[in-house]
């Protein structure tokens, strides 16, 4: 600080300020209400009112040092004081000049100061001129920004040539901090007090520069949103006047509902990044839809909303029992889960159940059983005919229409987390360019990864994991290996006649009955009419069929009500002789195989995606040059079956007195009847080599046998599958006597007695034991052994000589 103390020192009243600093030539008013700085203006006011005023560096010190008051203050005289009814003093101040403090006095009754007062040296006056136009030009600009400033204040700072009065009253009217304040007070030079005012204002102007600008960019957002409330209400209020909308808005709603879900923190986030996405749109916009919609999607799924479950066996058991006849093997295994549950809870491992069997046996029936015994939501999903990957996870929503997948959408339907779901026909399933979706359902049917299901349109991961799938496929072999290993795979096989019989009197008939109007009205139906319906009018694995049946009697019945306008109450009773009037003639007949033995003409065994059938394989021998023909739209599988017959055959040709040079003089035409029905599978083998050696040996077959089984080229027989629905289908067909595999001895014991009734069963290892059972021979143990064996002709009877 380059200035000049003044030789004279003053002891004057010192009096410390709080929160503000006073300036030479100010004119401030005071309110003083510390007992010592009211002694100071006192003693003041008798001693020429000469005052020392310094500012505190703490204005929260009650009782100040030295060392919390700052070294240089304003020597002030004492224009008025008034002692005001409170206690404090209103005191009028104007300020002298710079002075600092020499000596510092605190006593009991107030503080002391020798103070010296602060002499500035001349400055260069060109300098300053410049200076001080300079100082003028900027506060004229701060003055026009900060309009708490009268612009009067401009008039007289204009008029002022003494630069140091000039400094001194410009500063008083900056929005400074105390500490900046002080600085310029401390600053006794002339110039460099200048420079400093100079650097403070203009730092200043750019605070207000900014403040100002951020204040306009606010008021502009302000008044924008104002104006989209003051619109929204006023669309809002004509939208109710025509009844196009409820008291709250859409959005308000959204808000409400997304409050009482319990989302993930995810999900949360997300639905409420696109409700403020929603907020800033117009309604009428193609997008704001699509936002919309999405929203609406999330509120409306369960998320973390369960059912409580069931655990009781013996309801599952009851329930099982009421709703369906027979399916042992399905009703062990479903008690068998609850009962599991009921120990593990439901933190258990996940089971993927798929029940696999012919169409009409009460797959989609018994899973809505289960639901109904665990008490669970049960939804459907259909899967035939799906082809696209995005069925199933969903398309995202960039792609117009988007939807969520076939799962997801399910949840939603169901309202709960943990529903039973349908996966129904998953073997239809196909694939093409747009995916394999069969691929997808391993992310959805996996215990391990489920849990965290991502679907391409909500686009926040699902928990299935509480979710129960359970699969229903006619033809297991179309299911990929990766997806059928996910899954505890239960067949459900054909009903006997006797279990549709028993079907149709507890579930069939009485709900045929109900539904075609005839509550009003009794019948009956003895169990050997129903019979009758089974035998003579349906062919199939299932019961749709049986159950069409009884819908025509019963819509007979209702036109000849409707038409006779017979009395309610009235008893209709049906025999089987009334069913030629209801059903027309018998469509079916049980006894399918041959009146006779036929040389070349054997009765299969196979089974396909509706139940058991009859094959029928007919051989003939041909002259020609050893050639082989295989027709009725046979697979690959059934075709190298008929060549490995027809190996196996060539190879004992000598034992059964053929030589070899006949297989160069004949073909073989090998052939399966119904050509417009495909058939594959291995299980024809000795069906086909014991039909190719009765064409070529001349032995008739014996008509009422029938037989299944893998034929290799030694003769080994192989096992097969489906037995009891091949065994029911013999039955059926007035077969006597059934030839198996050896190796399927053991299925013999899940197959119910009245199949096996009346069946002779024989399990075979080699072709030889089936040639001997089938081809009509007189002495079966010694075919085969040696040459010349005699036959019975199925003509005449009569023993002749091969």
């Amino acid at each position: 600080m380059s200035d000049k103390k003044s030789t004279e020192s003053k002891n004057l009243p010192l009096l410390p300020l709080r929160d503000m600093i006073i300036f030479p030539h100010m004119v401030v008013p005071l309110f003083v209400g510390r007992e010592k700085s009211i002694n100071a203006l006192e003693e003041a006011s008798k001693n020429g009112n000469e005052l020392f005023l310094v500012t505190q560096k703490d204005a929260s010190i009650l009782n100040p040092d030295r060392e919390d008051v700052y070294n240089v203050g304003t020597v002030v005289n004492i224009i008025q004081m008034l002692r005001l009814p409170d206690n404090t003093v209103k005191v009028l101040i104007e300020g002298k000049y710079r002075a600092t403090i020499d000596e510092f006095e605190a006593r009991s009754e107030g503080y002391w100061a020798d103070v010296s007062k602060c002499v500035p040296e001349v400055p260069e006056q060109v300098k300053i001129e410049a200076t001080v136009r300079s100082i003028k030009n900027v506060f004229e600009q701060y003055v026009k920004l900060n309009k708490r400033i009268p612009p009067e204040l401009l008039m007289s700072i204009s008029s002022i040539t003494d630069p140091s009065r000039l400094a001194d009253i410009i500063v008083a009217h900056l929005s400074m901090k105390i500490p900046e304040k002080q600085e310029i007070l401390e600053a006794v030079d002339i110039e460099q007090r200048l420079q400093l005012l100079l650097e403070k204002m203009q730092g200043e102007i750019e605070i207000i520069n900014v403040e100002r600008r951020i204040r306009t960019r606010v008021k502009s957002q302000m008044e924008k949103s104002q104006k989209e409330y003051y619109l929204n209400e006023q669309m809002n209020a004509i939208q109710k006047e025509l009844g196009q909308k409820d008291e709250k808005s859409e959005v308000q709603e959204m808000e409400e509902r997304l409050a009482k879900k319990k989302m993930p923190e995810e999900a949360v986030k997300r639905v409420t990044k696109e409700i403020k996405k929603l907020k800033s749109m117009s309604p009428m916009s193609a997008e704001s839809a699509v936002v919309r919609n999405y929203i609406d999607w999330m509120l409306s799924l369960p998320w973390g909303e369960y059912t409580e479950d069931n655990n009781d066996v013996e309801h599952a058991r009851e329930v099982l029992d009421d709703h369906h006849f027979g399916m042992k093997d399905v009703k062990e295994r479903i008690l068998e889960y609850l009962a599991v549950r009921s120990l593990v809870g439901s933190e258990g491992k996940g089971t993927i159940l798929c029940l696999a069997g012919p169409p009409g046996v009460g797959k989609t029936s018994i899973c809505q059983s289960l639901a109904e015994s665990l008490g669970r939501k049960f939804e459907r999903v259909s899967l035939g005919g799906v082809r696209d990957e995005s069925e199933i996870r969903g398309h995202r929503r960039t792609y117009v229409g988007a939807m969520p997948g076939k799962i997801i959408s399910a949840v939603k339907k169901a309202g709960t987390s943990n529903p039973v779901i349908l996966l129904d026909e998953i073997d239809k399933m196909t694939s093409d360019m747009r995916g394999d979706p069969a691929a997808a359902m391993l992310e959805v049917l996996d215990p391990a990864q489920n849990k965290n299901f991502g679907d391409h349109y909500i686009e926040v991961e699902y928990d299935l994991s509480k979710v129960m799938f359970v699969m229903t496929a006619n033809d297991l072999g179309q299911i990929p290996g990766p997806l059928r290993d996910r899954m505890e795979i239960i067949n459900l096989a054909g009903y006997t006649p006797i279990e549709k019989t028993q079907i149709a009197k507890k579930y069939l008939a009485p709900r045929a009955w109900k539904d075609n109007g005839l509550d009003a009205y009794e019948y009956s139906m003895s169990e050997n009419t129903i019979m009758d319906v089974v035998r003579g009018y349906t062919k199939e694995a299932g019961v749709r069929g049986l159950e069409r049946q009884f819908n025509t009697i019963a819509r007979k019945i209702a036109t000849d009500v409707v038409t006779k306008d017979i009395e309610k109450g009235k008893k209709f009773t049906i025999t089987s002789k009334q069913l030629k009037k209801f059903l027309g003639p018998v469509k079916f007949d049980d006894n399918v195989i041959e009146e006779q033995p036929e040389v070349g003409l054997v009765n299969g065994l196979a089974y396909t995606s509706v139940g058991g059938c009859m094959l029928h394989i007919e051989v003939i021998a041909v002259p020609g040059k050893g050639g082989i023909q295989i027709t009725g739209k046979l697979g690959e599988v059934m075709t190298e079956s008929a060549k490995a017959a027809m190996s196996y055959v060539r190879s004992i040709a000598g034992r059964l007195g053929i030589d070899k040079e006949w297989f160069e003089t004949h073909d073989i035409h090998i052939h399966a009847p119904e050509g417009a029905t495909p058939k594959d599978g291995p299980s024809a083998g000795i069906t086909m080599v014991t039909a190719i050696t009765s064409a070529i040996s001349g032995i008739p077959v014996r008509q009422d046998v029938a037989m299944t089984g893998e034929v290799t080229i030694r003769g080994r027989v192989l096992p097969i599958g489906g037995l009891k629905e091949k065994m029911l289908a013999a039955k059926q067909a007035g077969v006597k006597t059934v030839v198996i595999p050896e190796k399927n001895r053991k299925d013999l014991l899940e197959i119910p007695p009245e199949i096996k009734q009346g069946l002779s069963v024989h399990p075979v290892t080699h072709v030889e034991d089936v040639l001997k059972i089938a081809l009509q021979l007189t002495e079966p143990e010694k075919f085969m052994s040696h040459v010349g064996l005699k036959v019975i002709d199925s003509g005449s009877g009569m023993e002749v000589a091969n």
